[in-house]
């Protein structure tokens, strides 16, 4: 009875509690229960989501970033509805936010500016001004967070909102600039008249400020490309350096500059060769500039600037007593500009003597003449183009050092015509471009010239450095083809070709794979095979006006019979050609370093015996070479890894050697025209 007693004692109050529980939820649901729950809860977080929730923004994933979604809720603003809105309530409420710290407010304000201008951007893409309009709100409200908050940019330096900020400033003023010149298609907004280099657009003001020279004399350039939005095929690697503003491509008519002045009397061997291009499509950067003192001005300004920079010339702004790094890309010009060129075409063409091939020697500049830098000129070799140095100055435009010293000339030359032709041609169009540049001869890019050669481009830099008095002459004399008695007056077009000095200027050449006593390869088999298919201009008639072969005219023989008879490239290169043992016993100029790079196919041997498919050992090697590297490779070894790196050391060597010979100068004066030196 008693354990019953105990029983019923339990159940009454387990009943009572019962009742008590279901009053419980009856009254209050359940809000009750979660009271019971943790307030915080705690799970691993996967790297993907937090990369996501520190750099995540409408850019990055369309979606506003945490900080932006913060600075709403802290205003007490629906984040949902400006989440998905395209309409400015968000932006005058946020704007209207008393006691908000202004970074907090400047950036939040960017990125839902630059919300707004995508959205116009996706439903009218390029008729809108209201589009551009948005783009700049977006770069004014990022340049207000860099430069008018209470903290410096360097402050900053390490901060993930910084950088977001810049990634909006930069990307508003692409799609300002692209919009004002019409670059992805149709026409620049209407509204937007050009007149003194001052664009107006609704009730904005911008006026043009262009820091850069550009190529081949344009005043403007006629159009201009993102280079984010170029993706290349063939270029190992994309160059650029982190920085503030658009990263463009400025294109630009290529047309060739001339001598207009022309060269003493004696030294002109083909007035049409003279005749080089500065690279039509330079890299620029572009930065909407906003001259204002204050926040207050900043604000209230409809006035801007597009001002345009050469990133290889200037390397960091001066804005608001901030020393500013310049974004730059260094790839994205060269590329297009090979993409562009023809040049595989071309050089084939040439080699075969047809149509549209080229015929005549050009210069290529890389970047506008700089009178600070020094000059290397690249040749290539058979069958090439300017595309055989693709990687190489690539490299060198990304390496800092060496773009503040150096410019790169590529020389583009036929390869199907004689040796002695294409280096009295190629030595005119140098001497030429370095005469309209520097007709006193004064700056620092007419001395201190580097040449780097490959195969038959290397041939060709030896006898830039050479010395030829009577040598070659003999060997004219000696060709059953060429009659010097009969040439008469016209013997002075031919000397050029016979009798030279070494190329002033020149201190240093790099010779890659260069057949110096020929090749085997040349005169036999395939070789003779190619040779035979090869055919020169009839243009080389004129240019040597009866040189070669005067006595065949008695014969009454066709220009076509007399081009077949004049030994072309392939030719001279043959080992046992009377030409390539002649150019071999030139003496180089004591005042020239020379190094070289020889490639062997395998390491299967001795080195002697050696060959890179092509050339032999014996014959690239020089004895008096200030440096030879070996590197397992086939005969385009100027485009591996090893070379490249080989050739940087010899370049980073001569500006350490140019630097000890001109320490009395002016460090601007010793080093290139970089800004940050």
């Amino acid at each position: 009875m008693q354990h019953q007693g105990v029983r019923q004692v339990a159940f009454a109050f387990s009943l009572r509690w019962s009742i008590v529980i279901v009053a419980v939820f009856a009254l209050g649901g359940c809000a009750i229960v979660s009271e019971f729950k943790p307030s915080v809860t705690v799970r691993a977080m996967a790297p993907d989501e937090y990369v996501a929730l520190r750099r995540g923004d409408v850019l990055g994933t369309g979606k506003l970033s945490a900080l932006t979604v913060q600075a709403l809720r802290v205003a007490e603003i629906d984040e949902r509805a400006c989440a998905k809105s395209t309409s400015l309530a968000c932006i005058a409420a946020i704007a209207a936010v008393k006691d908000m710290d202004e970074e907090t407010r400047t950036s939040a304000l960017a990125e839902l500016w630059l919300q707004h201008a995508v959205s116009i951007s996706i439903s009218a893409p390029y008729t809108e001004s209201s589009s551009t309009s948005a783009w700049i709100e977006t770069a004014r409200y990022a340049y207000a967070y860099l430069f008018f908050t209470r903290r410096a940019p360097g402050e900053r330096a390490f901060e993930e909102r910084q950088t977001q900020v810049r990634d909006w400033y930069n990307y508003a003023v692409q799609k300002t600039v692209a919009q004002l010149f019409g670059v992805r298609q149709g026409k620049p907004d209407a509204k937007a008249v050009k007149a003194k280099g001052v664009l107006r657009l609704g009730d904005w003001t911008l006026r043009v400020d262009l820091n850069a020279r550009l190529p081949n004399g344009a005043a403007m350039p006629r159009e201009l490309l993102p280079a984010s939005a170029l993706r290349f095929q063939g270029l190992r690697d994309i160059y650029r350096r982190d920085g503030l503003g658009a990263e463009l491509v400025a294109v630009t008519d290529a047309q060739s500059l001339t001598n207009q002045n022309g060269l003493p009397t004696g030294d002109d061997f083909s007035t049409k060769s003279n005749a080089w291009n500065e690279m039509p499509t330079p890299n620029v950067t572009v930065v909407l500039r906003f001259d204002v003192r204050s926040m207050e001005e900043l604000l209230a300004s409809h006035e801007l600037v597009v001002a345009v920079y050469d990133p290889l010339v200037q390397d960091y702004l001066s804005l608001h007593g901030q020393r500013v790094p310049l974004a730059g890309n260094f790839t994205a010009g060269y590329g297009l500009w090979l993409a562009r060129s023809e040049f595989n075409r071309q050089s084939l063409l040439g080699l075969l003597g047809r149509d549209r091939g080229i015929d005549q020697p050009r210069l290529y500049l890389m970047q506008p003449f700089d009178p600070q830098r020094r000059i290397i000129v690249m040749l290539h070799g058979l069958a090439s183009s300017p595309e055989a140095w693709v990687n190489l100055a690539n490299e060198l435009l990304a390496d800092e050092e060496l773009r503040c010293a150096f410019q790169v000339w590529q020389v583009y030359y036929p390869t199907n015509m004689p040796l002695p032709a294409n280096h009295a041609a190629i030595r005119q169009v140098l001497l030429a471009a370095l005469h309209h540049f520097d007709p006193e001869d004064k700056t620092a890019a007419s001395h201190g010239l580097v040449l780097v050669g490959h195969s038959m481009g290397g041939v060709l830099a030896r006898l830039m450095v050479s010395t030829s008095d009577q040598q070659l002459l003999k060997w004219a004399e000696s060709d059953p083809r060429i009659d010097l008695n009969r040439l008469g007056k016209s013997r002075a077009k031919i000397d050029p070709l016979l009798q030279f000095q070494p190329f002033r200027g020149v201190e240093r050449v790099i010779f890659i794979a260069t057949p110096h006593r020929g090749t085997v390869v040349a005169g036999q088999g395939f070789g003779r095979w190619v040779a035979g298919l090869v055919r020169l201009p009839l243009t080389l008639l004129e240019a040597l006006a009866g040189a070669i072969p005067a006595r065949a005219y008695t014969m009454g023989t066709t220009q076509e019979t007399l081009l077949e008879r004049i030994p072309n490239s392939i030719d001279q290169l043959d080992e046992k050609d009377p030409f390539v043992k002649a150019a071999a016993e030139l003496p180089i100029s004591g005042r020239v370093l020379y190094h070289s790079i020889i490639a062997r196919q395998n390491t299967d041997g001795s080195l002697a015996d050696s060959d890179d498919g092509l050339v032999p050992y014996r014959s690239a090697h020089l004895e008096e070479a200030a440096s030879e590297r070996i590197i397992v490779s086939g005969h385009s070894v100027q485009e591996t890894a090893a070379s490249i790196a080989e050739i940087t050391r010899i370049l980073r060597e001569d500006i350490a050697r140019h630097q000890l010979t001109t320490a009395d100068l002016p460090p601007a004066e010793r080093r290139g025209t970089c800004l940050a030196y």
